[in-house]
């Protein structure tokens, strides 16, 4: 199987072509998001309040910026990478698997499995240091399911102080808003310190993952300009 026909596939099955040119709103947890994209233009933006003080950060093709009660501060650039990742990561997973045809990315097929007794293609991807972000080196997998070609499931490590930590997601209420699809999910990691990412799957099936949380987007808003 050819891994980007199967992602294509299910970006377009995702909304992929509706997402080029829409605003996307959502809340979670404490902090509200909103997202416009032009065709490769884009405003990735967070808004919150802490005591007094209204933030807003924002993440464009030019880099990040914050504001304070609407007066743009400066930010150390060690500051400004911590703020622009996490920003970036919020929107990133918010609509998975869209996103994951950029050119820093590179997909690789792994092998067909079954999870709860369903067919899925289970595919790898990493990225390039060049344009690949500040966690370049994280490694992602997918779940795309053989017959709906949605990601059902993704899993992904990442550095971790002086390790590397794991994480695997189950994506559940899932909805189309104007026309593009929505999922949460079910944050879990593995419980034995022996699990590697590629047998999250086996180790899930097998109930040996911890939840430690659920992943929930409010409110979600679209619309196109």
């Amino acid at each position: 199987m050819d891994a980007d026909a199967v992602i294509n596939q299910s970006i377009m099955l995702s909304g992929g072509e509706r997402f080029k040119t829409s605003t996307i709103a959502f809340n979670f947890r404490d902090k509200q998001y909103r997202a416009k994209h032009n065709n490769g233009n884009y405003v990735l933006e967070r808004y919150f309040t802490t005591g007094h003080d209204s933030i807003v950060d924002r993440l464009t093709n030019d880099g990040f910026e914050r504001f304070i009660n609407r007066q743009r501060v400066v930010v150390p650039d060690s500051i400004a990478n911590l703020y622009s990742a996490s920003v970036n990561s919020v929107h990133y997973f918010s609509v998975l698997p869209i996103g994951l045809n950029a050119e820093a990315v590179n997909k690789h097929y792994v092998s067909q499995v079954s999870i709860k007794g369903e067919p899925y293609h289970k595919i790898k991807v990493t990225f390039n240091e060049d344009g690949g972000g500040e966690d370049f080196d994280d490694v992602f997998l997918y779940w795309v399911h053989s017959k709906t070609y949605k990601v059902d499931y993704l899993a992904y490590s990442y550095h971790e102080g002086n390790g590397l930590g794991m994480r695997f997601r189950e994506a559940y209420n899932e909805r189309y808003v104007n026309g593009i699809r929505f999922v949460d999910y079910n944050n879990y990691k593995p419980i034995s310190e022996e699990a590697t990412l590629l047998n999250l799957d086996v180790l899930f099936a097998e109930d040996e993952l911890k939840m430690l949380s659920k992943i929930e987007l409010e409110g979600v808003r679209v619309s196109y300009e």
